[in-house]
């Protein structure tokens, strides 16, 4: 068995035990969660994170060595896998604050009482994974067999970023108003209550879903949306699809414990929206210019900077978001650019 085997089948493994004790313990019906308890699983998610990128560290000289005997022309150097990991990661998460955000609006529009939260979060996670899994495997295809195409994932991430910078308060997103919506309400007989728990019940012999059903398929849709940006953003950091695969679902299964941590508190980070956009900007113009910049940086200091980079903009707009906050920097002046 080959050392990128074993790497997934560790992630397999992890991935089984993590779910079973997340339903088995942290999922108990109708229980709401406390703050105390969304930063222990939070705690718990990012740990398991790190804890595959301390293997991935170990291992890295072994995946290099593997590389080398492939003849791949994208060969890594000792722990660099590990590193491309951890800024992917670290991308994902970050962009996560903003799904939590629209999850918030979601809840909030179609009255889901606070004890369905979770399951109705993890529902949505789990179906957002599966997508999210079919949505890299496409994307990877036609990257290996369209390189060219990463040219154009870099012109989509800088103009994104520069129109979530320069964006500043949009009209507010209406999930009654969404297409996925409009789209479940023409084809089938929804209900306007949470049927009591369930996602499906039957009325006259004929299925009816309720409000919990139509949340569950919006989640799983914003995700995909928020795909569009973070997969290319991910493939921008590294083109190995063990890394993209991995940081992604990692980032995914820690959403529903982050909701919980950040849903009192998301909408201060005012200024989280232009540390991404930032971030967003520099790894479009990194995938455009890679060319170049591998006739200067070897890989390994480009995923150095990578990494300085998410972590300096990401870092530096929450505690700047936090000082704008205790400052009480009035709104005409907040509506400014960082």
């Amino acid at each position: 068995m080959s050392t990128h085997e074993i790497v997934y089948l560790v992630f397999g493994v992890i991935l089984i035990i993590a779910l079973a004790f997340d339903l088995g313990l942290l999922s108990k019906k109708n229980k709401t969660i406390s703050i105390k308890q969304a930063l222990v699983q939070t705690a718990f998610w990012v740990g398991l994170a790190l804890l595959f990128f301390l293997f991935l560290w170990i291992e890295g000289p072994s995946l290099s060595r593997e590389n080398l005997q492939a003849g791949k022309l994208t060969i890594t150097n000792g722990p660099q896998t590990a590193l491309e990991f951890l800024s992917a990661y670290l991308m994902e998460w970050s962009l996560s604050i903003d799904n939590i955000f629209v999850f918030i609006l979601i809840f909030t529009s179609f009255s889901v009482k606070e004890k369905h939260y979770p399951r109705v979060l993890l529902i949505g996670i789990l179906m957002a994974i599966l997508f999210r899994v079919i949505f890299i495997t496409v994307g990877v295809a036609l990257v290996a067999k369209f390189e060219w195409i990463l040219y154009l994932f870099g012109v989509f991430l800088v103009y994104t970023g520069y129109k979530m910078f320069t964006g500043g308060d949009e009209e507010e997103f209406d999930p009654h108003e969404s297409r996925v919506y409009r789209f479940l309400k023409r084809f089938l007989p929804l209900a306007d209550h949470d049927g009591n728990g369930k996602y499906i019940y039957r009325e006259n012999g004929k299925p009816v879903y309720t409000s919990l059903f139509v949340v569950v398929i919006l989640l799983a849709a914003i995700d995909l949306v928020f795909a569009l940006d973070s997969i290319p953003a991910v493939m921008g950091i590294s083109k190995d699809p063990m890394v993209i695969y991995t940081s992604n679902i990692f980032a995914v299964l820690g959403l529903r414990s982050l909701f919980f941590l950040l849903r009192g508190a998301v909408t201060k980070f005012d200024y989280l929206q232009q540390g991404i956009a930032i971030v967003l900007v520099f790894i479009g113009v990194k995938m455009l210019g890679e060319h170049f910049l591998n006739q200067w940086i070897d890989k390994t200091s480009q995923v150095f900077l990578s990494l300085g980079i998410i972590v300096l903009c990401i870092s530096g707009s929450v505690f700047y978001s936090i000082f704008a906050n205790k400052k009480n920097i009035p709104e005409d002046v907040k509506d400014g650019s960082l």
